[in-house]
């Protein structure tokens, strides 16, 4: 349960600018749509997709480092990863383990598939969008897995894009639609109340000093 008293006390710290962002930002955050990153090589690339996932109100990334593994580039994030949640795997298969067990279908993102382009994409479905190696794309494990695959119309001599450009692209369509849609695609009430006080959590530096004092005058 959140402590509502806490979290009004502990928004009194808060900037009015800073408050006000909070409000207007938590209705628009989802987890219908999420994204997952497999053994992505380019630091900038994962950071850049989870730049895009905060823009575009993605709550949850998935980044699957069974070869890889890196901090994200926080100049490139530009701070997003601290309003967006990251969900680490050392293997695909308990990524996709854990995405199914939680009903999301899984998207194949990938040139080389003729499924369905970006435009016919059902976005009624719970869907997590895979991104692959920049040189090899998706593993087998993942196509093998994949309940649909989704292209991004190309006309160009290019085959294919960046992953981050690809991720930007189907996210600002996909919940720009999603948004037009009588889908129940927002957060509870009381996942905008966790969220809101981890928010407020990573904005105060302060704050465990400022929750002790606050159950101290309670109790007291």
């Amino acid at each position: 349960m959140i402590d509502l008293q806490l979290l009004e006390h502990l928004e009194t710290y808060l900037t009015p600018q800073r408050k006000a962002r909070f409000d207007a930002v938590l209705p628009n955050r989802t987890k219908h749509f999420t994204v997952a990153t497999e053994d992505v090589y380019q630091l900038h690339n994962t950071s850049a997709v989870i730049r895009s996932c905060d823009v575009f109100g993605i709550q949850e990334v998935h980044i699957v480092e069974e070869r890889n593994s890196k901090r994200i580039d926080r100049e490139i994030a530009m701070g997003s990863q601290k309003w967006v949640d990251l969900q680490r795997y050392h293997t695909v298969a308990d990524c996709i383990q854990n995405l199914k067990h939680n009903g999301y279908q899984i998207v194949a993102t990938t040139p080389h598939e003729n499924n369905q382009v970006l435009a016919d994409f059902d976005i009624t479905k719970k869907s997590c969008f895979f991104f692959g190696r920049e040189t090899e794309g998706l593993s087998p494990e993942v196509l093998e897995a994949a309940d649909c695959f989704l292209k991004i119309p190309m006309v160009g001599l290019t085959e294919s894009l960046n992953i981050s450009v690809s991720a930007a692209i189907i996210l600002q369509y996909v919940t720009y639609k999603l948004r037009l849609s009588n889908v129940d695609w927002q957060l509870s009430e009381h996942e905008q109340l966790e969220k809101r006080l981890d928010w407020v959590s990573k904005t105060l530096k302060s704050y465990d000093k400022i929750v002790e004092r606050y159950y101290e005058e309670i109790e007291n």
